[in-house]
């Protein structure tokens, strides 16, 4: 059997991408992968296409998952309280 072309390679990545992140349109993808390395896509290889999706699959493998925005304003009011939640630890620990 001979090896997948870099075509079918990069049509591989993108439906593997599409699965792992279905919210996400094929543009978003090829352009985030493309951004920094090439700003003009016209000249772009295969292999140089395929070689930039396989980097950015990995970055978004090690990404870890943001929090909700309602999670985020949580965090961030239970922040703006930290003296508060402090203060009710210590008197806890000043019952026993």
């Amino acid at each position: 059997m001979s090896k997948p072309t870099y075509y079918k390679q990069i049509i591989h990545t993108l439906e593997s991408l599409y699965k792992a992140h279905p919210t996400y349109n094929m543009g978003r993808h090829i352009s985030t992968a493309l951004d920094n390395d090439y700003p003009d896509i016209w000249g772009v290889s295969d292999k140089e296409l395929l070689t930039s999706l396989k980097k950015y699959e990995a970055s978004l493998e090690m990404d870890v998952s943001h929090p909700d925005e309602e999670d985020l304003d949580k965090i961030i009011k239970d922040g703006m309280n930290l003296g508060r939640i402090f203060s009710n630890d210590a008197e806890e620990e000043e019952e026993y």
